[in-house]
């Protein structure tokens, strides 16, 4: 029976500690987004470091031919 007398204050005080240090952390917002450091690891920020000739995402203006260019140009060729 005393070690109940000594256990239950002891319990008493680990949850205390434990509420107080759950609202210091919801304060310091340790809880504000969660998701997004797991997605932000997904984006591609290294576009600077690809060269200009490798890149995917534009393409330079002299290299492509607008479609109604491409079909006169491929008409020229067979006539």
């Amino acid at each position: 029976m005393q070690i109940v007398m000594f256990l239950v204050p002891l319990m008493l005080v680990l949850v205390a500690l434990g509420v107080v240090l759950f609202s210091w952390a919801v304060k310091n917002g340790q809880y504000d987004d969660l998701e997004g450091p797991a997605h932000r690891i997904l984006y591609d920020d290294d576009k600077d470091m690809i060269p200009d000739e490798a890149r995917q995402d534009k393409a330079k203006p002299d290299e492509t031919e607008p479609e109604s260019q491409a079909k006169q140009s491929d008409s020229d060729k067979t006539a």
